[in-house]
């Protein structure tokens, strides 16, 4: 499967999942599972808007897989430590959010670079 359609589809699971945690944060869930469901939701569309135009940039893909990986770090984390009583490893959301962070950073880069047709 090439990069960007899994790109795609995993964009469009962590809408799915934003959702869905969305409504369970608002039926009783607790704060880490809203923040959880916030990220996930904030960054889908990024992500799709990625799959969708970085097919000729390596940049890109770099920050658009870099923020993948550490928005589902991040969520994942809050999301254990409110549903498995437990963290995933120390540190975990924070190196997700510096994950995130470092992927934004990236894809400003991208921006930059990045050859426009026309």
């Amino acid at each position: 499967m090439k990069f960007d359609r899994f790109l795609f589809v995993a964009a469009a699971l962590c809408g799915a999942a934003g959702v869905a945690l969305s409504a369970a944060a608002s039926h009783g869930g607790s704060a880490n599972v809203a923040t959880a469901a916030n990220f996930l939701l904030f960054h889908a569309p990024v992500l799709i808007a990625l799959s969708l135009m970085a097919a000729h940039s390596r940049i890109l893909h770099l920050g658009a897989a870099i923020l993948l990986l550490s928005v589902l770090l991040f969520s994942g984390d809050l999301l254990a430590r409110d549903y498995l009583g437990q963290r995933l490893f120390p540190f975990a959301a924070p190196l997700g959010g510096t994950g995130m962070i470092l992927g934004w950073l990236t894809l400003a880069v991208g921006g930059l670079t990045v050859r426009q047709d026309g």
